[in-house]
């Protein structure tokens, strides 16, 4: 693969605009645009053609199936394969493919999470084609991204809320963008950039750990003798295996359309990172998911294994995703890029404010898109942001909202007072400060950069949830607006009291400091610490009225997305605690006794051969047999707790359990195991230690 194929190769295996324009005829295809641009029902007889025109260009790249690709609340893709292939009246096999397929298909619903909107018996889903992200090949079948609904028409997937946000959003921005007498924008639409990090390790070390295969990260392993405390791995020399890796990952992707730009070692031994360009919020969360399952095929032909836990490795960093988001026009135009004009200027700020105050109202959302078993390990260590959410903007504007709330001059304006799209606001430098890598929520010049987001997330939660509460601020603002009989008086006082009530979320300091959280607390902003604490909040009524008066989700539906992130989290820490157990029981105590009778063997050959100092081996008996004996206790305790698990309990109480229970007992097992470790001798441990994993890829 060189430069000059590039352009040839990338989207080569997408059914993208170029190739409807290719395929289409002309009405047919302007259909097919306006279904995108705006929304706007195919026709039966216009989908019939797109259909067809789809399965003869599947065809020609090597197609025998087709699947419609849909993300249920499992939080991965799903897929059921159908092939084109049918046999006519005579029994001759022909390709069908038709609009009906294209457009909708049946799922059975039954396996997948429903939260309570349906009766177990009831098993019928619907997937139904999303025009506004393209149809894809991948592995000899045509995928075909489509949303996912329940008999009765609720949402059972990621999809269809991120699709209602954006019609909100759009409709509400287009509304404050009138009012500054912008009338040549027809759409607004948010826009996503995420950089994805993942750790490589030998496929050999990962199949002899039976925690990584069963949870994804090691439920025991002593801290290694070096990990990232020389900073020599970020940003260091690619190994030629990794190169070759993401190579083929950057080839794979591009043929997908998507814009793999950066890729670098991150902090950690066997960490990395790859950052895709930005893209509309619908298509860069398809494409992050495709992004996860290229990574992971890709690894295994190379022999390794992608981790996209968040936290694999307890003593190294572990992983995000940070969410780079902003707002952008059909034409052109970034509205979170600070202008020169007062009426850019003013128009700047209150979409500024909008996300301000939204972030401000709904941090318990915002926590809640990111919550998750393996996040709680990540979120409040030095390595990621605090579970406290608070927002970083710059000196520039942090100054410059100050000076509007005092009603002052900022800067070089020569005014007493601001009056907001009468006098001109500074310029300000699209790096007017340097970053604050401990904020959870930070404005980075024209984007906001949500860092609370864990490696392993699907990011249509985060975006449908930002772009929800973003949309129901600028209707407020709306609302209050276009009533005025003074526009820019009302608009001067709206930013003022915005300003004023909603400055406490914002924070330039160190957000892992202590000082901070108690600061936090005086405030009144949120901390919860773990998903559970979180997940509760999620049907709060300030919470259900916020989506029913956005039309993004129904009571039933917040509900059941509690009840199945619930049950999610006591599900996988059931699995963990179970997990433990096993490899306690069954790896790390033969491995201890073996340990004893050697060293116990070798005092008593000592002791036969005569006055042999035996001080070692009667110090190394007694150091492990009292680990041992504590390591025993502990299982017996994890054991028993996870006999008292009460499957009958409601979701929340069987999280509770989980956390206060399996969780603690865990870390106490792993407490004894990890210092056991430390001791025994290498051919006595029963599984690859750290430096055995994190070193694993040597070339």
């Amino acid at each position: 693969m060189n430069g000059k194929n590039l352009p040839e190769l990338f989207g080569s295996d997408v059914f993208g605009d170029k190739v409807m324009k290719e395929r289409l005829d002309g009405e047919t295809y302007n259909a097919v645009r306006r279904a995108i641009d705006g929304g706007a029902p195919l026709t039966f007889v216009e989908a019939k053609k797109v259909a067809s025109a789809m399965k003869d260009w599947a065809i020609e790249k090597g197609a025998t199936h087709f699947t419609h690709w849909f993300q249920p609340m499992t939080g991965i893709t799903a897929e059921k394969h159908d092939g084109f292939a049918e046999p006519d009246k005579d029994g001759n096999l022909i390709m069908k493919f038709s609009g009906k397929s294209l457009v909708k298909g049946e799922s059975d619903a039954s396996s997948f999470p429903s939260g309570g909107l349906r009766a177990t018996f009831e098993a019928r889903g619907y997937t139904a084609w999303d025009p506004t992200s393209y149809a894809f090949i991948k592995d000899g079948s045509l995928y075909i991204p489509t949303a996912f609904c329940s008999y009765g028409g609720e949402a059972l997937d990621k999809k269809t809320p991120l699709l209602r946000s954006m019609e909100t959003l759009n409709k509400e921005a287009l509304r404050i963008l009138k009012l500054f007498g912008n009338k040549e924008v027809k759409k607004v639409v948010p826009t996503v950039g995420a950089e994805q990090e993942y750790f490589l390790i030998d496929k050999s070390v990962y199949e002899k750990r039976l925690d990584l295969i069963h949870c994804g990260r090691t439920l025991f392993g002593a801290r290694p003798a070096k990990g990232q405390e020389l900073e020599d791995h970020y940003y260091g020399a690619i190994k030629s295996r990794v190169s070759d890796f993401m190579k083929e990952v950057d080839e794979e992707l591009w043929k997908l359309g998507v814009y793999a730009k950066t890729e670098h070692n991150e902090v950690a031994p066997a960490q990395h990172e790859l950052a895709c360009v930005y893209n509309t919020v619908n298509l860069a969360c398809d494409q992050n998911q495709l992004t996860m399952e290229v990574l992971k095929s890709v690894a295994n032909k190379h022999g390794m294994v992608c981790l996209l836990h968040e936290k694999p490795f307890a003593s190294v960093n572990g992983s995000g995703k940070h969410n780079n988001w902003s707002l952008s026009t059909d034409t052109g135009e970034n509205l979170l890029e600070p202008g020169e004009t007062p009426q850019e200027n003013a128009q700047f700020l209150l979409f500024l404010l909008a996300v301000i105050k939204g972030v401000d109202e709904y941090q318990d959302l915002l926590r809640i898109s990111v919550a998750t078993p393996g996040n709680d390990h990540r979120l409040g260590a030095d390595e990621a942001p605090p579970a406290i959410v608070s927002i970083y903007l710059g000196e520039d504007i942090e100054q410059i909202l100050k000076a509007i709330e005092k009603g002052k001059s900022y800067s070089s304006l020569k005014s007493d007072y601001l009056r907001i799209g009468v006098s001109v606001l500074p310029s300000i430098k699209k790096d007017s400060t340097d970053r604050n890598r401990t904020s959870p929520f930070a404005f980075t010049g024209n984007k906001f950069e949500f860092r609370m987001v864990g490696s392993n997330t699907n990011i249509s939660c985060p975006n449908f949830i930002l772009n929800t509460i973003v949309a129901d601020e600028l209707a407020g603002f709306a609302d209050e607006l276009e009533k005025a009989d003074d526009f820019s008086a009302a608009l001067d006082s709206l930013i003022k009291r915005t300003i004023k009530k909603h400055k406490r979320i914002i924070f330039a300091g160190n957000n892992y400091s202590k000082e901070w959280k108690i600061e936090a607390e005086r405030r009144g902003l949120k901390n919860y610490k773990t998903t559970v604490d979180a997940l509760i909040h999620y049907a709060d009524a300030k919470n259900v009225k916020l989506f029913k008066r956005r039309n993004v989700l129904s009571v039933s539906e917040i509900r059941s997305r509690m009840e199945i992130l619930l049950e999610n989290y006591a599900n996988i820490l059931h699995i963990e605690a179970f997990t433990a157990l096993d490899i306690a029981r069954k790896e790390i105590t033969p491995a201890l006794i073996a340990y004893q009778s050697f060293i116990l063997c070798e005092y008593n050959g000592k002791k036969e051969i005569g006055d042999l100092d035996c001080t070692l081996e009667k110090g190394l008996l007694e150091k492990m047999s009292a680990l041992a004996t504590k390591f025993s206790k502990a299982i017996d305790k994890l054991e028993s707790d996870l006999n008292g698990y009460d499957k009958s309990l409601g979701n929340y109480e069987k999280a509770l359990y989980c956390k206060d229970k399996l969780l603690v007992d865990m870390d106490e097992v792993r407490k004894y195991a990890d210092k056991a470790e430390l001791i025994l001798g290498k051919k006595f441990c029963p599984f690859p230690t750290y430096e055995d994993i994190l070193y694993s890829v040597k070339y």
